[in-house]
């Protein structure tokens, strides 16, 4: 899984049309966008401009699955 960023709102709205129904993805308030290695040549061919930031850590892929609504252990 890799974290991708992109250049403005307007490319990141364009991106997230795409991948909409195509892919599996996490997005962040921040402008990250978690998606599979598989998804970037996909990206590339539709023209759209993109910033990988890495590999996200076992972290960040652990705190995008987990429910913040959940009640604590008592």
């Amino acid at each position: 899984m890799i974290i991708i960023r992109f250049p403005n709102p307007e490319t990141k709205g364009r991106a997230l049309g795409y991948l909409a129904g195509r892919f599996d993805f996490k997005s962040w308030a921040t402008g990250e966008i978690l998606v599979s290695e598989t998804v970037l040549p996909h990206l590339a061919a539709e023209g759209i401009e993109f910033t990988s930031e890495g590999p996200a850590t076992y972290d960040r892929i652990l705190s995008s699955l987990r429910d913040p609504s959940a009640a604590g252990i008592q």
